[in-house]
Order: structure tokens, then sequence, then C-alpha cells
């Protein structure tokens, strides 16, 4: 009897799985975030933390496009993974230094690099995912990455995010999200043998097609 749930291919169910942890991590921050800043950085206020976001969402929309740039232009997906290996290497870095921000100049430069390091790692992800997603089922894995790896993972990271400040602190939340981000990072590394050579421009799409 043919399973409902189709078999994923190897890069598939590495990136659902890896984003899935990457998104739990980051889901830990929403409901202490706003919190922290407003009663543990010195001289910040509500407007801080909103400033704090933008200076992140804004770095890291422009930067991205020049990391897209980038990784088109390079045929083959080497410089993909190593872009995507060091964003999240360097995510997991500067995230656990807000356990030593003091003042909101800290939180600024922090949410500047942030931005910098997530820049690195999305373009590539999308990419390698979009290509070795299998044909004829793009709208299910897809459609998976969105429910899994994004919902459930913001879902359950929110969870243990709003448990975890009001029974350890605010500030020992950050490297715990450090800690989750590098693991999800290491994850990543299992896509090298499935990472594509550089190849001629033009040449045809590789899709993965060995199943699990």
């Amino acid at each position: 009897m043919k399973s409902w749930f189709p078999k994923l291919n190897q890069v598939i169910l590495v990136i659902v799985m890896a984003y899935f942890v990457l998104t739990a991590a980051a889901g830990f921050l929403p409901p202490i975030y706003a919190v922290f800043i407003t009663t543990q950085i010195a001289g910040a206020t509500v407007a801080s933390v909103g400033f704090a976001i933008t200076v992140y969402w804004v770095t890291k929309s422009i930067v991205q496009l020049f990391v897209a740039r980038f990784v088109d232009k390079n045929h083959g997906e080497i410089d993909d993974f190593y872009f995507m290996i060091a964003g999240g290497l360097l995510n997991a870095l500067l995230i656990s230094l807000y356990f030593f921000a003091t003042n909101i100049l800290h939180v600024y430069l922090l949410q500047f690099f942030i931005g910098i390091a997530d820049a690195m790692i999305i373009p590539p992800f999308y990419a390698i995912f979009t290509r070795h997603i299998d044909k004829g089922r793009e709208g299910f894995e897809w459609a998976l990455f969105s429910s899994f790896s994004v919902g459930a993972g913001s879902a359950f990271g929110a969870m243990l995010g709003g448990v975890l400040g009001a029974s350890v602190g605010f500030r020992a939340v950050f490297p715990m999200v450090g800690i989750l981000t590098f693991v999800a990072t290491i994850m990543l590394v299992f896509l090298k043998p499935y990472i594509l050579p550089k190849v001629p421009s033009g040449a045809s799409r590789f899709v993965e097609r060995k199943k699990i």
C-alpha cells in the first residue's frame, strides 16, 4: 500500500530537520526579547527595541541580496554550502554574546552583525532546497518546510523560550540559542556529500533521487 507521506531525499530531509532546530532556537527569543532589553540593558526603552529589530532587518535585507547574487553567479553549490556554514557558526557566536551585553550600543552592534550572519545563511539555504526538491512534490515539500521546519519549530521554540526565561533568567537563554544554532549548523554539514561541484552555465538541474 502506498504511503500518504512521500519519501524524502537526503538533502530535503537534512534541510527540513536542520531548519526546524534553527527556527526553534530563534523561537526562544520573541517571548523574552523586549523584556530583556528594557529591563537589563542600560539606557534602553521600548523604542530601543524597535530600533534594534529594524537594524537587524535592514542589514539582513540588503546584505542577502548581494549574497544571493554572488552564489547565483557561481554555478554549483560549494560556495552556497560554505556561506551557509560560516553564517550559521557566526550567528551561533553572536547570539551567545548577548549574555555579555550591558548597554544599548552592544545590542545595536550585535543586531547589525547577526543580520549579516543570517544574510549569509538564507539565500544558499533556499537555493539548495530549491535545486534538490523532488519533481512532482514541490508543493508538498515546500509545505512540509513551512509547516514543520518553520511553523512547528517556531511554536516549540516560543514555548520553551518563555518557560526558560521564567526559570533560568532572560540572559541565560541567549547562550542556549547559540548552542542550538551551532547544532543546526553541524547538521547542515551532512549535506556535503550531496553538494554539487561547479558546473558550466546552462547545465541541467540536478535532483537527488535516492530516497530514504
